[in-house]
């Protein structure tokens, strides 16, 4: 098992079938530790060229069916192996995303150990996919498979660089795709290592290979690309759309993609638990700094209850243990950049222009560490066309605005252009359900603390509106990864 300052110690080349290789490119890019500026390695800047020896290794791969011909157990043993190797080394890429990203190493959602077992389920799923069988006369047969798509370009952000590298690699590997993974120019490492311990499990060389670099370089053409079958991204909004638009100026290839979010927390004064509320709400907008795009940002909470529950928010904000994001005993580390805090900030310091009072927080914090930290903060009396209720920030900021009425909640949950996921706190269930039934996103309903884990790693979502296109996830998510292929004979 490798540790962490063994992996940044090495330079890191691209992986293209099965072995390092020098970028084509010219210059490379500063790899800084979030926790303190500090500089910890470079990677390439990367090149078109990286892109097409990639793609076209992938698609050798993929003809000469080295992954996608073998039967679908011996894939499932692979990947089990794979899995077990990613567990295996649980701590170490926990340690690599909390000093290249600054995720906190107690950080236990989205973790290492989650993405182990999120790929357990994959690779469980790969001897489980059927095709149809469809009606027809008397003297034809019509199948409908489900085969993989072919080359599949993966792009990947950089706020859970392992986990988010699982969810890609996990589903198109089981499908039988080869794939080219681009991960966040400021998070390589993990994903670079994911590689390595996939070929350590047997998926054959050029059934998985890693690019480097900026993405509007590196990941475009990737998307670009007449050869790749399917790009699957996670990422903002903007790129998102870009996605789209340069798979029409290509060829047509399939595009998922999981966007932009601003999640509402709707809370109804009718008996809930207020403290298992405020420890949800306030678990959801501290991890990773709110850099979680799933991340509940918007607080709708019944004028009734609104100060009782800012009052145990604001508690709950002010026991966070800002620090390095290596350290154990940090709770809440840096924002990933300097660039992201400065966004950030800037957020904060526009949102009382718009009328909104801030609560707690609102400044930056450890400023002497050289690190990109800023205060867990909340706003109140928010107006709902205000930006820090409209746009993405992606960082610690809670905005809250009362309602009255559930028609009035309803308006103000669906009073964006994303459609993530939204997060109902109610205990009646005539109210849930037309909560459930009027928001447009994925909803999830509670009136007080949880202990299950609901449908784990089976889960699907499909985004709605501006937060993205196509279903991730579970045996559905799956199902994006292959094609239908009908097959017809008339006899």
């Amino acid at each position: 098992m490798q540790s962490s300052e063994a992996v940044f110690a090495k330079s890191p080349t691209p992986i293209i079938g099965g072995k390092p290789e020098q970028s084509r490119g010219v210059g490379s890019i500063a790899v800084l530790n979030p926790s303190n500026g500090k500089k910890l390695s470079e990677i390439p800047a990367g090149s078109v060229e990286d892109v097409d020896q990639a793609v076209k290794i992938a698609r050798e791969a993929f003809e000469k069916g080295i992954w996608s011909g073998i039967p679908t157990g011996e894939r499932k043993k692979v990947l089990l192996r794979l899995a077990d190797l990613i567990a295996r080394e649980a701590e170490t890429f926990d340690r690599i995303d909390a000093v290249e990203m600054g995720k906190p190493v107690s950080t236990w959602r989205f973790n290492a150990a989650a993405a182990a077992d999120h790929f357990r389920f994959y690779a469980e799923a790969t001897d489980k996919v059927v095709g149809k069988v469809l009606p027809t006369d008397a003297r034809s047969y019509h199948a409908l498979r489900q085969v993989p798509r072919g080359v599949v370009g993966a792009i990947t952000p950089w706020n859970f660089p392992t986990f988010n590298a699982v969810m890609k690699l996990g589903p198109a590997l089981a499908a039988g795709n080869s794939i080219v993974l681009k991960p966040s120019e400021m998070s390589s490492f993990s994903a670079l290592r994911l590689v390595e311990l996939a070929l350590e499990a047997g998926v054959p060389g050029g059934v998985i290979n890693i690019v480097l670099g900026h993405g509007h370089v590196v990941g475009k053409a990737l998307a670009m690309h007449n050869d790749v079958d399917m790009v699957t991204f996670t990422g903002s909004t903007a790129v998102g759309k870009l996605m789209m638009q340069y798979a029409g100026m290509s060829n047509m290839k399939k595009v998922l993609a999981e966007c932009g979010g601003k999640c509402p927390q709707v809370v109804f004064d009718d008996g809930i638990d207020l403290d298992a509320a405020a420890d949800f709400i306030a678990l959801y907008i501290l991890t990773n700094q709110g850099q979680v795009c799933s991340s509940g940002t918007r607080l709708l909470v019944q004028r009734s209850i609104e100060t009782k529950l800012l009052e145990k928010l604001t508690a709950r904000f002010g026991k966070v243990h800002a620090g390095d994001a290596a350290d154990p005993a940090t709770t809440f580390g840096p924002l990933v950049s300097k660039p992201q805090l400065e966004k950030v900030m800037k957020y904060i310091e526009q949102a009382p222009q718009a009328g909104a009072e801030l609560v707690t927080g609102g400044q930056r914090l450890l400023s002497d560490t050289g690190g990109n930290f800023v205060a867990p903060t909340i706003f109140r009396n928010v107006q709902p066309s205000a930006a820090i209720a409209q746009e993405e920030i992606f960082g610690p900021v809670l905005s809250v605005t009362a309602f009255d009425t559930e028609d009035e909640a309803i308006w103000l949950a669906n009073g964006t252009r994303y459609g993530l996921n939204a997060y109902v706190w109610t205990a009646n269930m005539g109210v849930g359900m037309r909560m459930a039934e009027a928001i447009q996103s994925t909803v999830s309903v509670r009136s007080g603390a949880t202990t299950g884990k609901g449908s784990g790693h089976a889960s699907t979502g499909e985004p709605f509106g501006d937060s993205g296109i196509g279903a991730e996830g579970g045996m559905v998510g799956l199902e994006s990864y292959l094609r239908n292929h009908s097959v017809a004979f008339f006899y």
